[in-house]
């Protein structure tokens, strides 16, 4: 960029900075810090384990937000030294250019963090991957974008456990359901629901076709306290069977895998990835726990809709993205008018500029 537009950008993301800073009770924190390593030091703190590390995990994320509030800080202010040095000094543009993104960079990072502030936004989440109709074609496209979802949880260092996998006869799989975990996991992945779409040529037909296949997925919020969803259990239909999934010689040998039907709703959730029938019965009661809160969160957007005589832009079961890799090379996000053209890098992981968008809408 020349340096006249470098200056204007620069300008409008210091305000912006301002403005988002003014929003941000900076203080609060401070005194949340305070009061959390307090409880943090103290000699019994890990007499509940549980407790323990939801704590722990409450402190680093306002340590998080508050070192990287000083960071965008530094960085501006960085800058706005190298600017009125170029106006003096012999410095090449392609250094202030190159600083110029960086400076983006982190404060992208910090306008993400300030947009997520929904209810549930820094709870982990349960996300599933379901192919639609059309055999292998879409089995395979449910595949693909568990791996693309895997490369980016990898890239941002976020756990991830497994609990449910059922691999396709011929290629791909016909089902998955993992629990992530990291920081604002829920917030950052929840502009993901919908249906997916690609439109490729096909490299299981010998006609070499172009076909379009879909996949659904769904994310949703984990539950971090217990009275948050009350499930009673005369409402469920619980039926243990032999499991057939990935998980090791001994959960193939022994009827491990569960299935859980919560009747009122008619929720199926299946597990079979753990190595016992009661682990399994626990991590599908949390994944159902989380099924129902989205049931529940869906009924609040659509009672505030309703409110305000608004039809729902992001339903569960619309078209949330096209992924088109023939005749040409596009992903678009139907719900934000945003694309790319970088479609190998987003199947690579690449989200952040869809995730961004998301949280702007």
């Amino acid at each position: 960029m020349e340096i006249f537009e470098v200056k204007k950008e620069f300008l409008l993301i210091k305000e912006k900075y301002v403005q988002l800073v003014a929003k941000t009770n900076i203080n609060y924190l401070e005194e949340k810090k305070g009061a959390l390593t307090v409880k943090v030091n103290a000699p019994n703190f890990w007499n509940n384990q549980k407790e323990a590390a939801e704590t722990n995990k409450q402190l680093q994320t306002i340590i998080n937000k508050l070192d990287l509030i000083v960071s965008v800080e530094n960085y501006i202010n960085d800058y706005e030294v190298l600017l009125e040095l170029f106006e003096d000094e012999d410095i090449d543009l392609n250094d202030i250019n190159l600083e110029f993104e960086k400076l983006k960079k982190i404060f992208t990072k910090f306008e993400i963090d300030c947009l997520l502030s929904g209810e549930y936004d820094d709870n982990d989440a349960i996300i599933e991957i379901h192919p639609g109709a059309g055999g292998t074609e879409s089995q395979d496209w449910a595949s693909m974008l568990y791996t693309m979802y895997n490369k980016y949880f990898k890239k941002m260092d976020y756990k991830v456990t497994i609990i449910d996998l059922q691999i396709a006869e011929v290629a791909g799989i016909k089902s998955v359901t993992i629990e992530v975990s990291g920081e604002k996991i829920y917030g950052k992945l929840k502009g993901e629901n919908g249906i997916h779409r690609l439109v490729r040529i096909s490299p299981f037909d010998s006609a070499s076709k172009r076909h379009t296949s879909f996949a659904s997925v769904n994310v949703t919020p984990i539950i971090e306290q217990d009275d948050q969803i009350i499930i009673n259990p005369k409402d469920l239909k619980i039926d243990v069977y032999r499991s057939g999934g990935a998980g090791g010689q001994g959960v193939n040998t022994t009827d491990s895998a569960v299935r859980i039907t919560h009747l009122p709703t008619k929720t199926v959730i299946t597990c079979q990835n753990q190595r016992s029938q009661i682990q399994n019965k626990e991590q599908a009661l949390k994944v159902l726990k989380s099924k129902l809160l989205e049931i529940k969160i869906r009924e609040q957007e659509e009672k505030k809709a309703k409110l305000n005589n608004e039809q729902l832009s992001n339903g569960w079961g619309s078209q949330k993205r096209s992924y088109i890799l023939h005749p040409y090379k596009l992903i678009k996000d139907h719900h934000v008018n945003f694309e790319s053209t970088q479609a190998e890098k987003v199947l690579n992981g690449e989200l952040d500029d869809f995730i961004y968008h998301n949280l702007l809408q």
